[in-house]
């Protein structure tokens, strides 16, 4: 062999690793579209299979919602109600319709696993746009994906993974405005950012946070003419989702901030639970702050959380990111500024077992850093090279003992946390008595969605909050429109209860089933023939 040969023979494998280097850059996208795509149809087949997926009430309450727009004494978009979101409500009802797709939990499981490839690819792409490397960049995407509580929430009907491309998406197109300063992506970020105002309310914290940078970027850079053009173009698009928000509760229920301050809002729930010393959190920043470090970590894992950490100062100090990137980056942090001020303004509720209560309860919401962990983590790898190695080996080694101990918190919070019903006593009479049978269920929704869903009876069955004239007379007088009622005996806030405890023809059913949640009653069989059996008021308003 000579000389040139030889010199040739030791630069090919340097070149084939160039080409396969250059044909992966280049087919990126479409390779993490469909591993992720794979994985996430997986998780939930898994979950599927383990009856996991439905484990939460809040899914099936989330199903139930969107059923009720498309069946039901009284369908129609008024039942997307006031306290949850409707945009995630709105994409189930696409195909809720279909039996399978409403009871398998699949009609809005397919959006959050949407959500789980899309933020996935999301997590790349930001790194991209930060110059980091190939590497650096799956080794983020690594982070986001290979987290078990990402995996769980990601094959159940529950919000947070809508939340999370949502937010992170308009976090990328605002990183790509502070770069080339073009208003195609502020109206990108906008458009996002609106879309996470409709999901959950973290996206509100989200929209002031991002009209608050974009401010202060443009205060530092241009004239105060083009800074406010700029956020009022923003903020009129961003903030549309809000706007119409109130106008909906406007509309429907007579006040813009029903869903704030209403019957079944989260400050009418705080009250009760405040008035019971459960409240902890309220009031007190440093309690605040330790809830919800400690939701994130068990969410996160501690190693994550730290290297993440890291990663967001290293991020803070390159000067090789320009002033402007870097404060934009700090967007990253809105979940976690949320949850901190929500927590100490007593606006939410989330208990670590053993920390701030007896039981799990929302500790799920510690997973919103997710995004913002795994791009932090994926900047760290590229730019500090000499820990590369060991970064990688640490998460593996996290990851492996994650899985073999099935170590979910979320699950946890779902099968035994304060938020979980075993309703399959009163659910499982339903489905065995009334299925064949004529007649209706009076039941509130608001506190039994699970005995509905759970119990397998088409919509059309229960009549709730949201049937209209149906549920003003069945509560006047129930026994000329319910044969059956489930309530919550005694108990003020079951809505059913509160409206016919001093109903004369309550004295017409007999107690058939009890359980810790709810009993049910039957009408006596000899007044059946005066009760409706079938739809009688025709197509409401």
């Amino acid at each position: 062999m000579n000389r040139e040969a030889f010199i040739i023979s030791l630069r090919w494998p340097t070149s084939v690793l160039a080409r396969i280097q250059i044909w992966i850059e280049k087919y990126a996208i479409l390779i993490l579209i469909l591993i992720l795509s794979v994985i996430s149809i997986a998780s939930y087949i898994h979950y599927y299979n383990n009856g996991l997926g439905l484990a939460y009430n809040d899914a099936r309450s989330h199903l139930d919602i969107g059923r009720r727009v498309v069946e039901g004494l009284k369908p129609g978009v008024d039942q997307l109600g006031s306290v949850w979101l409707p945009l995630t409500h709105v994409l189930m009802a696409l195909t809720i319709w279909n039996d399978f797709m409403w009871h398998s939990g699949l009609a809005g499981a397919i959006w959050s696993m949407m959500a789980f490839v899309g933020t996935g690819v999301l997590v790349y792409l930001f790194l991209k746009r930060l110059k980091i490397g190939l590497l650096g960049r799956f080794i983020g995407v690594f982070v986001f994906i290979a987290n078990i509580n990402i995996l769980y929430l990601q094959s159940t009907a529950m919000t947070e993974l809508v939340l999370l491309v949502t937010m992170t998406a308009g976090a990328y197109q605002l990183l790509i405005w502070s770069q080339n300063q073009k208003y195609v992506h502020l109206v990108g970020a906008a458009f996002w950012i609106m879309l996470s105002t409709l999901v959950r309310y973290d996206g509100w914290f989200l929209l002031a946070m991002a009209t608050a940078i974009i401010a202060l970027y443009s205060w530092r850079r241009w004239s105060y003419g083009r800074l406010e053009g700029t956020v009022v173009m923003f903020v009129t698009l961003a903030s549309l989702g809000v706007g119409l928000w109130l106008i909906w509760n406007l509309i429907i229920f007579g006040d813009p901030l029903f869903f704030a301050f209403g019957e079944y809002s989260a400050h009418s729930q705080q009250q009760q639970l405040e008035e019971a010393g459960d409240l902890g959190t309220k009031g007190n920043w440093l309690f605040s702050l330790r809830v919800y470090f400690y939701a994130l970590v068990y969410n996160s894992g501690a190693l994550p959380v730290l290297l993440g950490a890291i990663g967001a100062i290293v991020l803070w100090l390159d000067k090789r990111v320009p002033p402007g990137v870097r404060l934009v980056t700090t967007v990253l942090f809105a979940p976690l500024l949320f949850n901190i001020l929500a927590l100490y303004l007593g606006h939410s509720v989330l208990s670590v077992q053993g920390l701030s209560g007896d039981a799990w309860f929302n500790v799920r919401y510690g997973v919103m850093m997710m995004p913002s962990v795994a791009i932090f983590i994926g900047y760290l790898a590229h730019r500090v090279s000499t820990l590369r190695i060991p970064i990688i080996g640490l998460l593996l080694m996290t990851a492996f003992f994650t899985f073999s101990s099935v170590d979910a918190v979320t699950v946890d919070d779902a099968l035994f946390g304060s938020s979980q019903k075993n309703v399959s006593e009163v659910s499982g009479w339903l489905k065995d008595n009334t299925t064949d049978q004529p007649g209706f269920v009076l039941i509130s929704a608001a506190s039994h969605d699970a005995v509905i869903f759970s119990s397998g009876l088409p919509m059309k069955k229960f009549i709730h909050e949201g049937t209209g004239l149906y549920w003003e007379k069945a509560t006047t007088e129930p026994e000329k429109w319910a044969r059956w009622i489930v309530v919550r005996t005694h108990s003020e806030n079951d809505s059913t209860w509160r409206l016919i405890k001093d109903a004369s023809g309550l004295q017409r059913y007999d107690l058939v089933a009890e359980d810790q949640f709810a009993d049910v009653y039957q009408l006596q069989a000899e007044y059946l023939n005066e009760v409706e059996t079938k739809p009688s008021l025709g197509k409401q308003k």
